[in-house]
């Protein structure tokens, strides 16, 4: 069965960071991309960053560029997203996904 678990959300102050992680099971984690998204109250899912099956390439939402990192460890089925700087209006369920999977998410809620 292939699944994501994503961990590490929670309250954090404004100008705070947060790392969180999803760990893979079920398939071949080092051959595929992969993905964070985030999901704010009341409006829609939106992308934030991917990073490559080798982890040589990643990219990132404009309004996270700067302040998250995303990073991957093949060796154990692993991908991070280290949120820095945080601010209140990145509020939301972050998700990751890769081969058309994708976990139940982690709260992220930044105070001011």
């Amino acid at each position: 069965q292939e699944q994501l678990v994503e961990y590490g959300g929670g309250l954090v102050q404004a100008g705070g960071s947060l790392r969180l992680s999803c760990v893979a099971s079920g398939f071949t984690f080092a051959n595929h991309d992969m993905g964070w998204h985030r999901q704010a109250p009341g409006k829609e899912r939106e992308w934030v960053a991917v990073i490559s099956s080798d982890g040589g390439n990643q990219h990132y939402a404009p309004s996270v560029k700067g302040r998250f990192i995303i990073s991957r460890d093949n060796g154990k089925n692993t991908v991070y997203l280290q949120v820095n700087n945080l601010k209140p209006e990145d509020t939301g369920v972050y998700y990751c996904n890769g081969k058309d999977n994708w976990g139940r998410g982690t709260q992220v809620t930044v105070s001011s």
